[in-house]
């Protein structure tokens, strides 16, 4: 559309302007043309005045005078306007005696004082007239003068006016054309290298993730280069993360639907009810251990740094963490294990995603009860420590050697002998929760020469 075109809308505020400019200059080019046509109105009045006063002679006391033709040819126009006129004898006492012209002619309000003519304005049997009054002296004794009054009517004077507003008007138009036309192809060269950008836009593939060149851009289009390559970064991220989960889940998935398969062949071949019962409940177990499994699985796609800023709010850690000790409840008591809850503090204020936090302690505190011996001990602690809260996770479970503490945060690694319920994705999910939140994760042995794992998180106290 014609109004979202940014050609459009650039030569619009470029020509707005002018058209603005053009339209001042035609009321003052109007006004000027009124003066230029009264100027010349003007000298041609005194013209033929002056050309009459050079007719006007004393003979025998008497004043006399021929009007020539030229001093009324002067006024010749396609306006064929009306020209009067009238030559009186100005005697002495103040006496006036008409000699030519019309006796009924406008005569100045101020009559002429020596040889300077008196411009004037007056109405004539209907129509405006423009006058001019001279003073002509006459050698004599004694002295006498004469006054010429010469008048036109305005037809010629509001023809001129209109030509030359007209031809003003028609050379501003013009200027304002010529500048439009070449801001057009200002705007079209200008506008050329975005054209290519959109194109380039246009003709990527989808799995086409490189950055867009903007060396040809102008300066104030740079920004938008950035902002484009910047929401590439971001879609690749994303892309990876969904080609790692896809990937992932094709890896661990494959095994375990591998025996399931395997387990339910069994079943439907088994004769006697205890096989069945038997495989069953081996089918049970391995469909529990593959929906922890999918559900650690979407949790690490959420956590994975993809590009996308993420949720950061004030959470209490220590209601996070007796929520996710909630929903734990049940595995404790399936495992016969004690599972303790001991905060240093009644609220622990830190900054993050609250689901995700709450996670973190769910896989924490899973992994212990999952690795610790039933009748263990898992116990999680909440206090401050310097400029961080210290949460700690204890249990009385065989711990993992220390050579192992750094890579069992990696997915998928597992301890040799730790067991067949784990997919190695809990500390892998917890570190990334840590690290999205701005704190660090650790690993040592819950009590020096007893065994048992002690996973230490810290956190930045949130900012009051």
């Amino acid at each position: 559309m014609a109004d979202r075109s940014l050609r459009v809308q650039l030569l619009g505020w470029l020509l707005i302007p002018l058209a603005g400019i053009v339209l001042v200059n035609t009321w003052i080019t109007y006004g000027t043309a009124r003066v230029s046509a009264g100027i010349v109105t003007d000298h041609t009045l005194l013209a033929s005045a002056r050309s009459m006063a050079e007719q006007i002679q004393l003979s025998g006391g008497l004043m006399e005078v021929v009007i020539p033709p030229s001093a009324l040819e002067i006024f010749a126009s396609e306006a064929a306007d009306r020209v009067y006129y009238r030559v009186e004898d100005l005697g002495p006492g103040g006496m006036r005696i008409l000699i030519a012209g019309y006796p009924d002619l406008p005569t100045p309000a101020l009559p002429p004082n020596g040889l300077t003519p008196s411009y004037y304005d007056a109405s004539y049997h209907g129509q405006p007239l423009r006058l001019v009054a001279v003073r002509q002296p006459m050698a004599g004794d004694p002295p006498r003068a004469a006054l010429i009054i010469v008048g036109e009517t305005l037809g010629a004077r509001g023809r001129m006016v209109a030509d030359l507003w007209v031809q003003g008007f028609l050379q501003q138009a013009t200027l304002v054309l010529i500048a439009a036309i070449f801001a057009w192809f200002g705007l079209q060269r200008g506008l050329r290298p975005l054209l290519r950008l959109r194109d380039e836009v246009v003709e990527r593939q989808p799995d086409e993730l490189k950055p867009f060149s903007g060396g040809a851009l102008q300066q104030e289009l740079q920004p938008l280069v950035a902002a484009l390559n910047q929401y590439v970064d971001r879609v690749k991220g994303w892309s990876a993360v969904q080609r790692r989960f896809i990937a992932n889940a094709a890896h661990q998935l494959r095994t375990p639907l591998t025996l399931l398969s395997t387990q339910a062949t069994y079943a439907l071949r088994a004769a006697g009810a205890d096989e069945k019962d038997e495989a069953l409940r081996a089918i049970h177990a391995n469909m529990q251990q593959m929906t922890r499994l999918a559900n650690q699985l979407l949790t690490l796609s959420q956590v994975e740094p993809d590009g996308r800023p993420r949720r950061r709010e004030p959470v209490d850690l220590v209601a996070a963490a007796r929520r996710a000790l909630e929903s734990l409840v049940g595995l404790a008591l399936e495992r016969d294990m004690d599972l303790g809850f001991d905060p240093k503090v009644a609220s622990a204020m830190v900054m993050g995603d609250p689901t995700m936090l709450q996670e973190l302690v769910v896989n924490l505190v899973d992994n212990a009860l999952r690795y610790t011996p039933v009748g263990g001990v898992v116990t999680i602690g909440i206090e401050t420590e310097d400029a961080d809260w210290r949460l700690t996770v204890r249990d009385s479970g065989p711990g993992i050697p220390p050579d192992e503490r750094d890579r069992v945060f990696e997915r998928f690694y597992r301890v040799l002998g730790s067991g067949p319920e784990g997919s190695g994705l809990g500390l892998a999910i917890a570190k990334e929760i840590v690290e999205g939140a701005g704190g660090s994760i650790a690993l040592s042995e819950a009590a020096p020469g007893r065994g048992g794992l002690l996973v230490i998180v810290r956190l930045p106290l949130a900012e009051r």
